[in-house]
């Protein structure tokens, strides 16, 4: 293969590529969204500068995200731990861990952006009246989560800001010498959001300690809020917004 056609690639392997070229669009992307109080010190351990918590309010959403039609990358559940922050004043949320069932998705979220996906097996289900999301890792339960189902309308707005909000993650990439060859805190929002329903209720959320998914390292102290929204959605490309090597 001449070097101009390599330039062209996207990822490996050169003939059979781990996913094709974006954007990615998401149809009746399903999202169970619960906030929760969680231990300040625990958050303040884990989120990596230049990023800053709300000392007042130290909060998790735990989301639970159904995706049956996603162009290029096809049909997954995916779920993780998103902590609200800020950067240069601007509000948004700290991707912290991402667990799913589809490596297209795996291998795009870690290779053109950085999302923190690690393969997991996440499930977001109707039980009678109950909305359930878990997550096991392995074979092991490592999430349970459960919501009145559509008992409440939730306001559109509301709905629409919990999913637009500019997402932060760390990219790391480690060079042949050990080193970090990339260190950059990068930023990407959602865009093309149509949110065709939106509902909250009680809900209830469960963590199990786990070496491999240390979700429950982020315990839940008090259950704040929840939300069940339908939408469609486009990911947006990522930009760096910090560089940790520059300084160095």
């Amino acid at each position: 293969m001449l070097e101009s056609e390599i330039y062209k690639q996207i990822t490996t392997p050169l003939t059979a590529p781990a996913f094709p070229k974006g954007p990615y669009k998401f149809h009746n992307r399903e999202y169970l969204n619960i906030i929760y109080r969680t231990d300040f010190e625990a958050l303040r351990k884990i989120v990596p500068e230049p990023l800053e918590l709300d000392e007042d309010e130290p909060l998790v959403r735990f989301e639970m995200m159904a995706m049956p039609d996603v162009t290029g990358l096809g049909s997954y559940t995916e779920c993780g731990q998103v902590i609200p922050v800020k950067y240069n004043g601007i509000k948004g949320d700290y991707l912290h861990m991402m667990y799913l069932d589809n490596h297209p998705a795996i291998a795009v979220g870690r290779e053109v952006s950085a999302y923190p996906k690690k393969l997991g097996t996440p499930k977001l289900f109707v039980d009678s009246d109950t909305l359930v999301g878990t997550l096991n890792y392995g074979s092991l339960p490592v999430a349970t989560a459960t919501m009145g189902y559509k008992h409440e309308p939730l306001d559109i707005k509301e709905a629409y800001n919990q999913i637009s909000r500019p997402s932060f993650m760390l990219k790391i990439v480690q060079g042949y010498d050990g080193k970090p060859r990339i260190c950059e805190l990068i930023c990407t929002q959602n865009k093309d959001i149509i949110i065709h329903g939106a509902w909250t209720s009680c809900a209830r959320l469960q963590l199990f300690s786990h070496a491999l998914a240390p979700l429950a390292d982020l315990p839940v102290l008090e259950v704040v809020s929840a939300s069940h929204i339908l939408t469609d959605l486009t990911l947006a490309p990522a930009h760096v917004v910090y560089d940790y090597l520059a300084k160095n």
